[in-house]
C-alpha cells in the first residue's frame, strides 16, 4: 500500500481551503457545486476505488461537470486530498459521554481511530504529517485532553496520544490487508485454508514444528481465522495502556486512573 504525500500543491492554498477563509463561490451555472461537495464525491470515490484511483477528472465525472469547474473550488489533487482527510475527522469523537478514567477515555480514542480507518482505508496510504486542519486540530485537543492532569509532561501527553493513534492505526492497516487479500483472491481465510491446508500438511510434518503446529491450531479453533483482526486490535491495545499505567503512575501515583 503506497503512501500518498499531501501538501503537494500551495501550502499557502490548502490552508486557506482547510480553514475556509477563501471560500471560492458557486457558479451561476453550478449552484450545487462547492468545496464541501467535492470533497464529499471524492470521498466515496476513494472509499470504493482507493486513493490511487482518484484523480480530479473522475471526481468531474462523478459530479456531472467539467474538469475545469473543480479548479475554481480546489486548486489540485494534493489539495483535495488535505481537505478530504481532514474532513474525515470531522466529529470523530463526538457524541455520548467522555468515559471517566483516562484508560477508559484512551481506549475510546483508540476505537474511534481503528473504525475510522476500517470505514475510509485510503487514509492508511495518506501521509498526514504535515495537515493542520480544524477537525484535526480539535481531535488533537480532545485527546490530549484525556491525559491532561495525571502529571504527565507535555512531551509525554503528546507521545502517549500519538502511541495509542499509532498503534490503532497500524492495527488497522493489517485489518485492511486481511480484508484486501479476501477480495482480492475471493476466498476468505477459512475457506482458503481448507482448499490449501491439506497440502501444507504433506510438506511440514509437525513434529518438527510443535509449538507453531500447537499454537497455531488453538487460534484456529478458537478464533477460526488465521488472523483474528478484532481481537489482535483488542489484546495489542490492552498492553498498549498497561505500559501508559506504568509511565502514569510513575509520575502521579495518586491520580491511578483518574
Amino acid at each position: 500500500m503506497s503512501t500518498q504525500h499531501t501538501t503537494s500543491g500551495d501550502p499557502a492554498r490548502s490552508l486557506a481551503l482547510l480553514w475556509r477563509t477563501q471560500e471560492p463561490t458557486s457558479r451561476r451555472n453550478k449552484p450545487d457545486l462547492s468545496v464541501d461537495r467535492i470533497v464529499s464525491v471524492a470521498s466515496e470515490l476513494a472509499d470504493s476505488d482507493g486513493l490511487g484511483a482518484l484523480s480530479m477528472r473522475k471526481v468531474a465525472e462523478r459530479l456531472g461537470v467539467g474538469t475545469m469547474s473543480l479548479y475554481t473550488y480546489v486548486p489540485g489533487r494534493g489539495e483535495l486530498v488535505d481537505l478530504m482527510l481532514d474532513a474525515a475527522y470531522a466529529g470523530l469523537h463526538a457524541g455520548g459521554a467522555r468515559p471517566d478514567g483516562w484508560r477508559d477515555r484512551l481506549d475510546a480514542i483508540a476505537h474511534a481511530n481503528w473504525r475510522l480507518f476500517l470505514r475510509h482505508p485510503w487514509m492508511l496510504q495518506a501521509s498526514r504529517g504535515r495537515l493542520l486542519g480544524p477537525h484535526l486540530v480539535a481531535k488533537y485537543e480532545y485527546e490530549l485532553a484525556a491525559v491532561d492532569g495525571l502529571g504527565l509532561t507535555d512531551d509525554e501527553m503528546d507521545s502517549t496520544v500519538s502511541l495509542v493513534n499509532s498503534y490503532a492505526e497500524g492495527a488497522a492497516g493489517q485489518a485492511v490487508a486481511g480484508s484486501e487479500t479476501e477480495r482480492a483472491s475471493g476466498m476468505t481465510d477459512g475457506q482458503w485454508w481448507r482448499t490449501h491446508g491439506p497440502i501444507l500438511a504433506t510438506l511440514v510434518r509437525e513434529s518438527d514444528y510443535p509449538i507453531a503446529s500447537r499454537v497455531g491450531s488453538a487460534v484456529g479453533r478458537e478464533h477460526r481465522a488465521v488472523y483474528p483482526a478484532e481481537h489482535a486490535f483488542a489484546f495489542g491495545l490492552e498492553r498498549v495502556l498497561d505500559g501508559v499505567q506504568v509511565l502514569v503512575d510513575s509520575r502521579a501515583p495518586s491520580a491511578r486512573d483518574t
